[in-house]
């Protein structure tokens, strides 16, 4: 029975490496983000624009509009959520049916806010991307554009590391680079390949 990971992390500890750590050892993953953004250029870009005028241009969201008008305002943040969530579970089932069909072993579900919206449910195991916060701070604030006000108002809709840490089935720590986080990939592969999973099933059904 296939056994499903989720692995999350908040901005800048490294999933997104890690993630792409687990594809290049062989097993699929699943990517939350990815799915968002193809949603962005396709289906759910007029839904966004009904709700958010002005945030689509050319036929796609253009992310930057949307977040202007979405950041620090709980409220658009939900009529937004209740547009894009509902299709990217429907794509998360549609993987994890394919999974159960070819009798996978391991997949991972790439989810950034998998505790923040109560994802544990839909998944047999949770796996948590994490460093000092001297290291993500730095890493965030080297971004393009970014500036502290936004990754603190980013911060503001995650839960803190400390919490989420006490969630995490395992946690990957990555401080000392891609080689090492590398190695705790391995040590997580070993250690979960072969379990009986039963999250892929249930949440097929739309029971979780």
């Amino acid at each position: 029975m296939t056994f499903v990971l989720g692995l999350t992390g908040s901005i800048g500890m490294g999933k997104s490496t890690t993630s792409q750590l687990f594809r290049d050892k062989g097993v699929p993953v699943y990517d939350a983000d990815a799915t968002v953004h193809a949603l962005y250029r396709g289906k759910a870009a007029p839904l966004v624009e009904a709700a958010f005028p002005g945030s689509v241009v050319e036929g796609v969201v253009d992310r930057k509009r949307l977040s202007a008008m979405v950041l620090g305002n709980s409220e658009a943040i939900k009529r937004l959520e209740a547009i894009v969530h509902p299709l990217v579970r429907e794509a998360e089932r549609t993987f994890l049916r394919e999974a159960l069909a070819r009798s996978l072993p391991l997949v991972v579900l790439d989810i950034p806010l998998l505790l923040e919206t109560s994802g544990q449910d839909r998944v047999d195991a949770i796996i948590l991307v994490s460093t000092e916060y001297s290291v993500q701070k730095a890493r965030v604030l080297a971004r393009p554009g970014m500036t502290e006000e936004h990754f603190k108002a980013i911060l503001a809709r995650q839960i803190p590391d400390q919490e989420k840490r006490k969630q995490a089935h395992l946690i990957i720590d990555t401080s000392y680079g891609v080689e090492d986080a590398g190695r705790q990939v391995d040590a997580a592969i070993r250690t979960f390949t072969g379990r009986n999973g039963h999250a892929a099933n249930i949440a097929i059904k739309g029971k979780a």
